[in-house]
């Protein structure tokens, strides 16, 4: 019996919400004991930004192009361009203040606004930037140099620069708040991170793409994370995945190398006074360790892995003219939804097409088999029935989606659906009626917790996968999974932005209810996260201030600027 395959199968079990109980959380919460979102390396060098979004020129169609006729060329990779995409990335994007009480928003979306989610930086013969490691600090929007690397040889300098983003997870941040299911919350959002660093690389004209066959040593060295003398009492780190990023990359994937030589900084103590522990979530942080590279031959007939190639550009998005940075800094959660309001049915087939993972952007990044499916619950689209839908991505999940949903056998084709909309847009969408329900928004309001916001948007949806076969083979699939869900989440989100609307992920479901729901009766498959969209309702008791108003002299500087000067 492989011990770590039942304990992500138990945890999952314990950790789902239940009509009658939720699950195990802290008995209060005292917000002005809430942990640091901002982590610090005391001692460490700290190189300023400059603040470069405003100048980037490229659209959202553009965007969205992908290398194909019309999009951005690419920019140099250099320090001003490298700022710039983190600004687009992991960036604040806005100060909200209600009474005393003051927040950051930041580009990548977190649970709860919690952002337990840490951003590394290694860099190699880029213009303007020692080679090492670097951790970001969005506050200061600044780098903080966390190795310097050792001087490479003559031929090594002429080579092309190489930038590669490091993600990491905090359990306490989110665990503060939501106890023993914080785990799943830190998996969605580094899913989330990872969608925003894609459509910001995107919008420079790069690539980008996950690092395949790292384990969890190796990914926990190369962000120095396994030092434990640099913690001291600070809460750890847990490494999630690394990101290659820059122009013209995807033939040249090969793992960074860096000879690190001297180190800098301590980290910071976020929270000082813990009140709870949760020792289940380090036992699924252990048992979802990666080790080696994952056979991918021995995977299940539902999954596909999906090729780095630009793949199918979607149709324009009402937005599509606008600033791709306007788009990606105005991103919300959504908070409130206008329960009169109607999403146009064209809205709707572009998102739905969006989440296909042919459709490029976000999804060239994503080196991991195809394992997350949307029902979708359509509670207010112009010409389509308020019912469920369900959208296979891949031919294999859709035999898998037929044999687990054993309420519904009769999925219907959505004939007549073309009639109105542009020539070629539903082509290839492979997107079933399962069932017409009109009081459909009531009952989603029952499932996602008694929110309103489950029932008040135009469409919901809940991400569901295969669950028990991957896991049997391979614990670590479980935080691919969850992280999957969350890159469907943030394409959600940003496609919701282009269209004028906005979404809100909902992490707060009853799980075995939606399965109850959709007739699903045993551990194979199930439910991972709930999305919704809509038009939102603004609070005008909240005010927004400038994203770096606190900084006395935000720095600026060119985006076409080619070279820098070393720090």
């Amino acid at each position: 019996m492989n011990t770590f395959v039942d304990q992500v199968k138990a945890y999952h079990q314990r950790t789902k919400h239940q009509p009658q109980r939720y699950a195990a959380g802290p008995d209060t919460l005292d917000w002005d004991a809430q942990p640091n979102p901002f982590r610090d390396w005391i001692g460490a060098p700290v190189l300023r930004l400059p603040l470069v979004a405003d100048q980037l020129d490229t659209t959202w169609g553009q965007l969205c192009q992908l290398g194909g006729p019309g999009a951005c060329p690419p920019k140099p990779l250099n320090i001003e361009a490298i700022a710039c995409l983190l600004e687009l990335s992991f960036a604040l994007t806005a100060w909200k203040q209600y009474g005393p009480d003051r927040w950051a928003l930041r580009a990548n979306p977190s649970s709860g606004n919690l952002h337990p989610t840490e951003v590394y930086v290694l860099v190699q013969g880029v213009p303007g930037l020692r080679d090492g490691l670097y951790h970001y600090a969005p506050r200061e929007h600044a780098l903080v140099l966390r190795a310097a690397c050792a001087d490479r040889p003559d031929a090594d300098r002429r080579a092309a620069p190489q930038l590669w983003i490091g993600l990491s997870s905090i359990q306490w941040r989110e665990a503060w708040k939501y106890g023993e299911r914080a785990f799943r919350y830190c998996q969605l959002d580094a899913g989330h991170a990872l969608g925003a660093l894609r459509y910001a690389a995107a919008a420079m004209g790069w690539q980008a793409r996950t690092a395949d066959g790292l384990g969890h040593a190796d990914l926990a060295h190369l962000m120095g994370l396994d030092r434990d003398a640099d913690f001291g009492l600070a809460e750890r780190e847990e490494p999630e995945m690394l990101v290659r990023v820059g122009p013209g990359i995807l033939g040249a994937l090969r793992e960074p190398k860096p000879v690190y030589e001297a180190w800098f900084g301590q980290a910071s103590r976020l929270d000082t006074h813990p009140m709870y522990r949760w020792p289940v979530i380090d036992d699924v942080v252990q048992a979802t360790r990666r080790g080696a590279l994952p056979d991918r031959t021995s995977a299940t007939p539902d999954e596909s892995v999906p090729a780095p190639a630009q793949g199918r550009v979607p149709a324009p998005a009402c937005r599509a003219g606008e600033l791709a940075a306007t788009i990606i800094r105005g991103r919300r959660s959504a908070q409130h939804f206008d329960r009169r309001a109607t999403m146009p049915l064209d809205v709707f087939v572009r998102i739905m097409q969006a989440l296909m993972p042919d459709a490029a952007t976000p999804w060239d990044a994503w080196a991991e088999p195809v394992r997350v499916h949307p029902i979708v619950f359509a509670h207010r689209i112009e010409g389509l029935a308020p019912g469920a839908y369900v959208l296979p991505r891949t031919p294999g999940g859709e035999a898998m989606l037929r044999a687990q949903l054993k309420a519904i056998s009769d999925w219907q084709a959505l004939d007549g659906l073309q009639d109105g909309l542009p020539d070629g847009l539903l082509q290839g969408l492979p997107l079933w009626r399962l069932v017409e329900h009109p009081g459909l928004a009531g009952t989603l309001r029952t499932l996602s917790c008694h929110q309103a916001i489950g029932s008040d948007a135009c469409f919901a949806v809940s991400l569901v996968a295969a669950f028990a076969e991957p896991i049997a083979q391979d614990p670590s699939n479980y935080r691919s999974m969850l992280q999957e869900a969350g890159l469907i989440g943030q394409v959600l989100y940003l496609q919701a932005e282009a269209e004028w609307f906005r979404g809100t992920g909902i992490g707060c479901y009853f799980d075995d209810a939606v399965h109850d729901l959709l007739g699903i009766d045993t551990p194979a498959m199930q439910v991972l996260y709930h999305f919704t969209v809509g038009v939102p309702m603004a609070d005008q008791r909240i005010t927004t201030e400038l994203p770096y108003s606190h900084l006395q002299a935000p720095l600026q500087a060119s985006l076409t600027a080619t070279e820098g000067t070393s720090s």
